[in-house]
């Protein structure tokens, strides 16, 4: 592996790190003071430094020591994380992405920005509360002045081969009044810190360059030979040390192994025992100060101190050859063994991921895609030449259909990934866009975990983006205005996600005002839209912003006002072969529902006839199948027929005479209806010739290979190898209710 896979692998890791980092910040700003989540926080900037450093990334390394630092005193407890501290941390975290985006992509980040936030953090790190906070700072010793570390350099391996981590102290400071200060040290390694290569003998030689130290080694969890695990952490230091850098110093000595173990460091009051004396555990005291590289001849105690150090370790590799079945045992101690084997080997294996090029698993959706229709071109074989479907081949070709379809739910769930990551982008944008409009507005999730396949998250980022913005500079309104109507100054945007029926469903929610359809209806008759005499419902007046163009600003801004935003959202939407529909109440806010296919590769459905055309209708769109009949059947108007289904009234469509299959409605007694139901269009009865059969279908792109057909959502290959088009169930309802198809292609090519 060449030095630039591992600089890929390392922005890869970064990006996880920001998700962390993004995530545990939120939850502080939600009043979490879990220590574990400050640690987290601190856990995410502290990764994203030190494999910056490896890599010479000089701006990312000094801005990210400057966040660590303060959030540091966060973690100490040294500073308060109320509301401004947090938005400085929000803004900090978001220049933090912006760094590391650059120094993978190139480019370069408002430098103003960084620098200012740098002033606050380290103002922070210093006691010094925002002007805009009345919140007391604990009386404690300032933290450290955070300044940026030198560049990380190759430091000299020792005789043993090991590599030791370059690290620097010129940050940080003696005691202010010239006395040095003596801490309690306790260091107890965990197994992960031995599997990851550190070792504690020389991670306690660097802690020794501090100054002046004493050092015990307990190993009283040290179990019988027998039951010694090769891989397993037993003894723990108790360590007393005069350090002239201080508690930092310290820890930078642990920073790339800290997370490994248990450490906990105290400082000692000048009243308590001096270092040197005897600590309360005492197996084996010992002096580490003589211990340098640089030193020509170490005297007996530090050698004696390496060596008790160094055997310390090295027990658990003697204990890997004393495991080795030299020795006959007994059946039982054999078994035991075996067992705590494979527990070990379950604990290491639990959760472990592996990093794979996505346009591998595109290739592997891709074959197991032809794989489908391939096994459906055989079963159709079979079955036109078997007629008594008994045959071997028969049942054989049954259980292929079967391990073909588990294959291809294993393929799927393999892109399937959570939504959180969309979710956490729009948290920047919701404080972005609110501090361009001088708003107050919290952003709430729900749903984070829910899966969907890539290619749609992927997609989904620019209409949820358009989205928030919009509910930010339209939908909210200023606190004034909300403080008048008697709402909190605080505006609230929830975002959720949710499985139902086969689809994800997402939905936008604000507290605002909800849509001035007054206004909206006079826009769009300025813009000749719609006639001044239309008689439109309060549904079709709140999807006229979908229009392309359509705007309400008052004014030009980087916001909004551009004529381009809600038709965006329309169309990729509908480009994902999704919907969107809006609810609105005057003074309370608004709703955006979308409802999108889980997958864009998949796609179950009902295989009908229609005037002599094979398509097919979303299985996740039908209620119900029916067979009219002629007392059922109702006309309305000059050339609407309506069904009765159980004591209600359902529109009947003809989805051939919609199509332009025919140019006569057909007889519904002579074809089957299937119950649909649409996004905000109800439920209609859609009449087909016949029912073919339920097939699981490959999707494939009808506007890619093709172009844009209006009612068709995309088109597939059946068994007998003809290409079926796959129906678009919501255009074939909004067609039914007024709008032509033709229309409807006319405002996308128009948008």
């Amino acid at each position: 592996m060449d030095m630039n896979e591992i600089k890929e692998i390392f922005f890869q890791e970064c990006e996880e790190q920001l998700a962390e980092l993004e995530s545990g910040l939120l939850k502080m700003n939600d009043g979490d003071r879990d220590p574990e989540t400050v640690n987290a926080v601190f856990r995410a900037v502290h990764s994203i430094k030190g494999g910056a450093g490896a890599f010479g990334l000089d701006d990312l390394v000094a801005f990210a020591h400057v966040f660590e630092t303060t959030l540091d005193c966060v973690r100490s407890n040294k500073l308060e994380p109320g509301p401004e501290v947090m938005k400085v941390m929000l803004k900090s975290a978001d220049v933090l992405a912006d760094l590391v985006t650059a120094s993978r992509d190139g480019g370069s980040v408002d430098e103003s920005r960084s620098s200012g936030l740098v002033k606050e953090l380290d103002a922070l790190a210093n006691g010094e509360m925002p002007a805009a906070s009345a919140a007391p700072v604990a009386a404690a010793k300032p933290a450290p002045k955070a300044a940026a570390p030198a560049p990380v350099a190759a430091a000299p391996s020792d005789d043993s081969g090991f590599q030791p981590i370059p690290f620097t102290f010129d940050d940080f400071g003696g005691d202010e009044e010239g006395s040095v200060p003596t801490f309690d040290v306790t260091f107890k390694p965990r197994r992960e810190l031995y599997s990851k290569g550190n070792e504690s003998a020389l991670l306690l030689r660097d802690l020794s360059r501090l100054g002046e130290m004493s050092i015990n080694c307990n190993m009283d969890e040290l179990p019988a030979l027998d039951d010694l695990d090769p891989e397993g952490a037993y003894f723990h230091w108790t360590i007393q040390i005069t350090a002239e850098k201080g508690e930092e110093g310290i820890r930078q000595v642990f920073e790339f192994a800290e997370w490994d173990c248990d450490l906990d460091i105290k400082l000692r009051e000048p009243e308590e025992a001096a270092v040197g004396e005897e600590l309360p555990m005492v197996p084996v005291p010992f002096d580490l100060s003589a211990l340098d590289e640089g030193s020509e001849a170490p005297d007996e105690t530090a050698a004696a101190a390496v060596e008790a150090a160094e055997t310390a370790s090295n027990v658990l590799k003697m204990a890997a050859s004393a495991a080795k079945p030299e020795k006959k045992e007994s059946p039982a101690a054999a078994a035991a063994a075996a067992a705590a084997a494979a527990a070990a080997q379950a604990n290491n294996t639990a959760g472990q991921t592996i990093r794979v090029d996505l346009d591998r698993v595109d290739r592997l959706i891709n074959l197991v895609g032809e794989l489908v229709i391939n096994q459906a071109m055989l079963s159709q074989s079979v079955i036109e030449n078997d007629a008594t479907g008994t045959s071997a081949v028969n049942m054989g070709l049954e259980e292929l259909q079967q391990l073909t379809r588990e294959i291809q739910d294993s393929v799927m769930a393999i892109r399937a990934q959570p939504v959180k990551p969309v979710f956490q982008r729009m948290s920047r944008i919701v404080r972005e866009v609110a501090d361009m409009v001088g708003k107050s507005i919290r952003l709430v999730t729900e749903g984070e975990n829910t899966e969907v396949d890539k290619t749609v998250i992927d997609k989904l980022a620019e209409p949820l983006t358009h989205m928030i913005r919009n509910a930010v500079d339209h939908g909210i309104e200023s606190p004034e205005k909300r403080a008048a109507s008697g709402k909190e100054p605080e505006g609230t945007i929830k975002l959720t996600a949710k499985h139902r029926s086969g689809r994800i469903v997402i939905e936008l929610v604000d507290d605002g005002a909800g849509i001035n359809r007054e206004r909206v209806r006079q826009k769009a008759i300025d813009n000749e839209l719609i006639a001044a005499d239309a008689n439109l419902t309060d549904e079709e007046i709140d999807n006229l912003i979908f229009a392309p163009g359509f705007s309400t600003a008052d004014k030009i801004s980087d916001i909004s006002g551009r004529g381009v935003g809600m038709d965006v959202v329309k169309r990729s939407i509908q480009a994902l072969g999704g919907r969107i529909s809006i609810t609105s109440r005057p003074g309370l806010g608004s709703t955006f529902t979308m409802s999108l296919p889980l997958t864009l590769a998949v796609l179950d459905g009902m295989v009908v006839t229609v005037a002599g055309q094979t398509l097919v209708v979303p299985l996740t769109a039908i209620v119900e199948t029916l067979q009219p009949e002629a007392q059922h059947i109702h006309s309305f108007g000059a050339n609407q027929r309506l069904i009765s289904i159980r004591n209600s009234f359902c529109p009947l469509v003809d989805v051939g005479r919609i199509l332009n299959f025919r140019g006569t409605q057909a007889n519904p007694m002579e074809g089957v209806a299937l119950l649909v139901e649409s996004e905000g269009g109800g439920q209609r009865a859609l009449m087909v010739d016949a029912i073919q059969g339920q097939r699981q279908v490959v999707i494939k792109s009808l506007e890619a290979n093709y172009t844009h057909v209006p009612g068709i959502a995309a088109a597939t290959i059946l068994g007998d190898g003809r290409v079926a088009l796959i129906l678009d169930v919501d255009a074939v309802v909004a067609a039914s209710r007024g709008q032509s198809l033709k229309q409807e292609m006319s405002l996308a090519v128009a948008g």
